[in-house]
Protein backbone atom coordinates (compact mmCIF):
# COMPACT_ATOMS: atom_id res chain seq x y z
CA UNK A 1 0.00 0.00 0.00
CA UNK A 2 1.43 2.92 -1.38
CA UNK A 3 1.13 6.58 1.56
CA UNK A 4 2.04 9.84 -0.42
CA UNK A 5 3.69 11.82 2.39
CA UNK A 6 0.81 14.68 1.73
CA UNK A 7 -2.09 11.98 2.83
CA UNK A 8 -3.90 13.65 4.86
CA UNK A 9 -4.28 11.85 8.41
CA UNK A 10 -7.70 11.65 10.60
CA UNK A 11 -7.01 11.91 14.40
CA UNK A 12 -10.62 11.03 16.06
CA UNK A 13 -10.61 11.47 20.28
CA UNK A 14 -13.15 9.50 22.26
CA UNK A 15 -13.13 11.83 25.58
CA UNK A 16 -15.37 9.66 28.06
CA UNK A 17 -17.11 7.00 26.97
CA UNK A 18 -17.13 4.57 30.69
CA UNK A 19 -14.45 6.87 32.28
CA UNK A 20 -15.82 8.11 35.60
CA UNK A 21 -12.27 10.55 35.69
CA UNK A 22 -12.86 11.66 31.89
CA UNK A 23 -15.05 14.89 31.01
CA UNK A 24 -18.93 14.35 31.72
CA UNK A 25 -21.03 17.51 31.77
CA UNK A 26 -21.59 19.46 28.76
CA UNK A 27 -19.34 22.42 30.01
CA UNK A 28 -16.82 19.77 30.11
CA UNK A 29 -17.42 18.40 27.26
CA UNK A 30 -17.15 21.59 25.15
CA UNK A 31 -13.72 22.62 26.80
CA UNK A 32 -12.31 19.39 26.18
CA UNK A 33 -13.79 18.91 22.64
CA UNK A 34 -12.88 22.48 21.46
CA UNK A 35 -8.95 22.27 22.79
CA UNK A 36 -8.58 18.40 20.87
CA UNK A 37 -10.13 20.21 17.73
CA UNK A 38 -7.08 23.06 18.35
CA UNK A 39 -4.57 20.61 18.78
CA UNK A 40 -5.22 18.31 16.21
CA UNK A 41 -8.30 15.97 16.52
CA UNK A 42 -10.93 16.18 13.44
CA UNK A 43 -13.55 14.10 15.00
CA UNK A 44 -14.95 14.03 18.84
CA UNK A 45 -16.86 11.22 20.02
CA UNK A 46 -19.01 11.55 23.47
CA UNK A 47 -21.33 10.21 26.06
CA UNK A 48 -23.41 12.02 28.01
CA UNK A 49 -24.10 11.89 32.00
CA UNK A 50 -27.46 9.81 31.84
CA UNK A 51 -29.43 7.39 29.55
CA UNK A 52 -32.26 9.60 28.71
CA UNK A 53 -34.22 8.46 25.42
CA UNK A 54 -34.97 10.68 22.51
CA UNK A 55 -35.41 14.25 22.21
CA UNK A 56 -34.13 14.39 25.99
CA UNK A 57 -30.77 12.90 25.29
CA UNK A 58 -30.35 14.63 21.87
CA UNK A 59 -31.15 18.27 24.08
CA UNK A 60 -28.01 16.95 26.72
CA UNK A 61 -25.93 16.25 23.78
CA UNK A 62 -26.49 19.49 22.22
CA UNK A 63 -25.63 21.41 25.22
CA UNK A 64 -22.00 20.36 24.86
CA UNK A 65 -21.71 20.60 21.63
CA UNK A 66 -23.69 24.41 20.59
CA UNK A 67 -20.45 26.22 22.19
CA UNK A 68 -18.24 23.90 20.03
CA UNK A 69 -20.43 24.86 16.65
CA UNK A 70 -20.87 28.42 17.55
CA UNK A 71 -17.10 28.80 16.81
CA UNK A 72 -16.15 26.27 14.71
CA UNK A 73 -18.94 25.21 12.58
CA UNK A 74 -17.41 22.73 10.49
CA UNK A 75 -16.57 20.83 13.70
CA UNK A 76 -17.32 16.75 13.63
CA UNK A 77 -18.66 15.32 17.16
CA UNK A 78 -20.94 12.47 17.12
CA UNK A 79 -22.63 10.12 20.17
CA UNK A 80 -22.94 6.87 21.49
CA UNK A 81 -25.85 5.01 21.45
CA UNK A 82 -28.21 4.73 24.73
CA UNK A 83 -27.61 1.73 26.35
CA UNK A 84 -29.09 -1.64 26.24
CA UNK A 85 -32.52 -2.37 24.98
CA UNK A 86 -34.42 -2.42 21.92
CA UNK A 87 -32.58 -0.87 18.66
CA UNK A 88 -35.05 2.03 18.28
CA UNK A 89 -34.76 3.21 21.97
CA UNK A 90 -30.82 2.88 21.83
CA UNK A 91 -31.07 4.98 18.90
CA UNK A 92 -34.05 7.51 19.54
CA UNK A 93 -31.53 10.44 19.28
CA UNK A 94 -29.90 9.95 16.37
CA UNK A 95 -32.67 11.47 14.43
CA UNK A 96 -33.42 14.55 16.65
CA UNK A 97 -29.65 15.37 16.44
CA UNK A 98 -29.47 15.06 12.68
CA UNK A 99 -32.59 17.47 12.16
CA UNK A 100 -30.73 19.83 14.26
CA UNK A 101 -27.55 19.98 12.00
CA UNK A 102 -25.14 19.43 14.49
CA UNK A 103 -24.45 15.44 13.42
CA UNK A 104 -22.89 14.90 10.13
CA UNK A 105 -21.81 11.22 11.78
CA UNK A 106 -23.71 8.34 12.22
CA UNK A 107 -23.03 5.15 14.15
CA UNK A 108 -23.64 1.34 13.20
CA UNK A 109 -22.11 -1.46 14.71
CA UNK A 110 -22.56 -4.26 11.99
CA UNK A 111 -21.50 -6.78 14.88
CA UNK A 112 -21.68 -8.28 18.18
CA UNK A 113 -18.72 -9.13 21.01
CA UNK A 114 -18.42 -10.40 24.62
CA UNK A 115 -17.11 -7.64 26.62
CA UNK A 116 -15.69 -9.63 29.52
CA UNK A 117 -17.29 -12.26 31.05
CA UNK A 118 -20.09 -10.32 32.00
CA UNK A 119 -21.52 -8.66 29.24
CA UNK A 120 -22.78 -9.01 25.62
CA UNK A 121 -22.76 -6.29 22.86
CA UNK A 122 -25.53 -8.05 20.58
CA UNK A 123 -26.36 -6.47 17.46
CA UNK A 124 -28.44 -8.33 15.57
CA UNK A 125 -29.01 -8.49 11.55
CA UNK A 126 -32.05 -6.68 11.88
CA UNK A 127 -30.27 -4.18 14.33
CA UNK A 128 -27.72 -3.50 11.81
CA UNK A 129 -30.32 -3.10 8.88
CA UNK A 130 -32.02 -0.34 11.05
CA UNK A 131 -28.99 1.56 12.28
CA UNK A 132 -27.71 1.41 8.32
CA UNK A 133 -31.61 3.02 7.93
CA UNK A 134 -30.92 6.05 9.91
CA UNK A 135 -27.26 6.77 8.32
CA UNK A 136 -29.23 6.44 4.64
CA UNK A 137 -31.41 8.57 5.98
CA UNK A 138 -30.29 11.72 7.63
CA UNK A 139 -26.62 10.79 5.63
CA UNK A 140 -24.94 8.82 2.64
CA UNK A 141 -23.67 5.59 2.59
CA UNK A 142 -21.37 3.93 1.38
CA UNK A 143 -18.97 7.71 0.85
CA UNK A 144 -19.82 8.50 4.64
CA UNK A 145 -18.19 5.13 5.97
CA UNK A 146 -15.13 4.76 7.92
CA UNK A 147 -14.27 1.32 9.45
CA UNK A 148 -13.04 1.13 12.44
CA UNK A 149 -10.42 -1.51 13.78
CA UNK A 150 -10.61 -2.31 17.90
CA UNK A 151 -7.91 -4.31 19.31
CA UNK A 152 -8.55 -5.99 22.57
CA UNK A 153 -6.35 -4.55 25.62
CA UNK A 154 -4.57 -6.55 28.38
CA UNK A 155 -5.97 -4.49 31.36
CA UNK A 156 -8.44 -6.01 33.85
CA UNK A 157 -12.03 -5.60 33.51
CA UNK A 158 -12.06 -4.35 36.95
CA UNK A 159 -9.71 -1.64 35.42
CA UNK A 160 -11.44 -0.29 32.49
CA UNK A 161 -10.56 -3.63 30.35
CA UNK A 162 -11.97 -5.55 27.72
CA UNK A 163 -10.91 -9.21 26.86
CA UNK A 164 -12.52 -9.86 23.26
CA UNK A 165 -10.65 -9.60 19.93
CA UNK A 166 -7.62 -9.53 18.30
CA UNK A 167 -4.38 -8.32 20.53
CA UNK A 168 -2.75 -5.33 19.04
CA UNK A 169 -0.06 -6.23 16.88
CA UNK A 170 1.21 -6.03 13.63
CA UNK A 171 -0.26 -9.77 12.32
CA UNK A 172 -3.63 -8.55 13.65
CA UNK A 173 -3.59 -5.30 11.53
CA UNK A 174 -2.51 -7.69 8.64
CA UNK A 175 -5.52 -10.09 9.31
CA UNK A 176 -8.26 -7.04 9.31
CA UNK A 177 -6.19 -5.48 5.79
CA UNK A 178 -6.66 -8.97 4.10
CA UNK A 179 -10.68 -8.98 4.78
CA UNK A 180 -10.41 -5.22 3.07
CA UNK A 181 -8.74 -6.73 0.14
CA UNK A 182 -10.19 -4.35 -2.63
CA UNK A 183 -12.52 -2.18 -0.21
CA UNK A 184 -11.41 1.65 -0.66
CA UNK A 185 -13.26 2.86 2.40
CA UNK A 186 -11.03 4.70 4.95
CA UNK A 187 -10.04 2.70 8.46
CA UNK A 188 -8.58 3.66 11.81
CA UNK A 189 -7.27 1.46 14.55
CA UNK A 190 -8.07 1.53 18.39
CA UNK A 191 -7.03 -0.28 21.46
CA UNK A 192 -9.98 -0.40 24.16
CA UNK A 193 -8.65 -1.04 27.45
CA UNK A 194 -5.11 -0.83 26.81
CA UNK A 195 -2.51 2.08 25.50
CA UNK A 196 -2.61 2.23 21.49
CA UNK A 197 0.87 3.69 21.47
CA UNK A 198 2.41 0.65 23.99
CA UNK A 199 1.80 -1.16 20.86
CA UNK A 200 2.98 -0.61 17.31
CA UNK A 201 -0.49 0.06 16.13
CA UNK A 202 -0.26 3.89 15.13
CA UNK A 203 2.88 3.82 13.39
CA UNK A 204 1.70 0.76 10.85
CA UNK A 205 -1.59 2.71 10.63
CA UNK A 206 -0.02 5.52 9.72
CA UNK A 207 2.70 4.10 7.36
CA UNK A 208 -0.34 1.82 5.47
CA UNK A 209 -2.62 4.89 4.95
CA UNK A 210 -4.81 4.19 7.74
CA UNK A 211 -6.49 6.58 10.61
CA UNK A 212 -6.01 6.97 14.33
CA UNK A 213 -8.63 7.00 17.25
CA UNK A 214 -6.96 7.96 20.77
CA UNK A 215 -9.32 9.31 24.35
CA UNK A 216 -10.00 8.43 27.49
CA UNK A 217 -12.97 6.37 26.39
CA UNK A 218 -10.36 3.89 25.20
CA UNK A 219 -7.88 3.90 27.23
CA UNK A 220 -6.28 2.27 30.00
CA UNK A 221 -2.55 3.33 31.55
CA UNK A 222 -1.05 5.38 33.84
CA UNK A 223 -3.76 8.82 34.21
CA UNK A 224 -3.19 10.88 31.59
CA UNK A 225 -5.86 13.63 29.77
CA UNK A 226 -7.61 13.82 26.37
CA UNK A 227 -5.45 16.44 25.04
CA UNK A 228 -2.24 14.83 26.17
CA UNK A 229 -3.59 11.87 23.73
CA UNK A 230 -4.48 13.80 21.06
CA UNK A 231 -0.73 16.07 20.91
CA UNK A 232 1.07 12.54 21.28
CA UNK A 233 -1.21 11.50 17.86
CA UNK A 234 -0.15 14.26 16.22
CA UNK A 235 3.14 13.50 16.94
CA UNK A 236 3.43 10.42 15.53
CA UNK A 237 1.33 11.30 12.09
CA UNK A 238 3.99 14.38 11.61
CA UNK A 239 6.80 11.83 12.25
CA UNK A 240 5.44 9.60 9.93
CA UNK A 241 5.26 12.55 7.08
CA UNK A 242 1.22 12.41 7.53
CA UNK A 243 -0.40 15.90 7.43
CA UNK A 244 -3.56 16.52 9.79
CA UNK A 245 -6.71 16.78 8.42
CA UNK A 246 -9.36 19.01 8.92
CA UNK A 247 -12.62 18.95 9.99
CA UNK A 248 -13.31 19.90 6.57
CA UNK A 249 -11.16 18.06 4.87
CA UNK A 250 -12.41 14.89 6.68
CA UNK A 251 -15.79 15.50 5.98
CA UNK A 252 -15.18 16.26 2.55
CA UNK A 253 -12.60 12.54 2.67
CA UNK A 254 -15.82 11.23 4.02
CA UNK A 255 -18.60 12.46 1.65
CA UNK A 256 -20.72 13.72 4.54
CA UNK A 257 -23.14 16.48 4.71
CA UNK A 258 -22.23 20.40 4.65
CA UNK A 259 -21.30 21.70 8.03
CA UNK A 260 -24.15 23.85 9.86
CA UNK A 261 -25.00 27.43 8.36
Amino acid sequence: MNVRADDAVIIEVAINGANQNAPRLPGEIAACAAACFDIGAAIVHNHIDFFGAGEAAAARYLEGWEPVLAVRPDALLYPTINGIGAVEERYSHIAALARSGALRIGVSDPGSVNLGPRFAYVNSGSDVDYQLGLCEKFGRLPEGTMLRFYFGGSAPEADGGFWFGLPPTRASLDAYLAMLDGCSLPWSVSVLGGDLFASELPQLALERGGHVRVGLEDYAGEPVTNEELVTTAVALAEKAGRRLASCAETADMLGLKGAPS
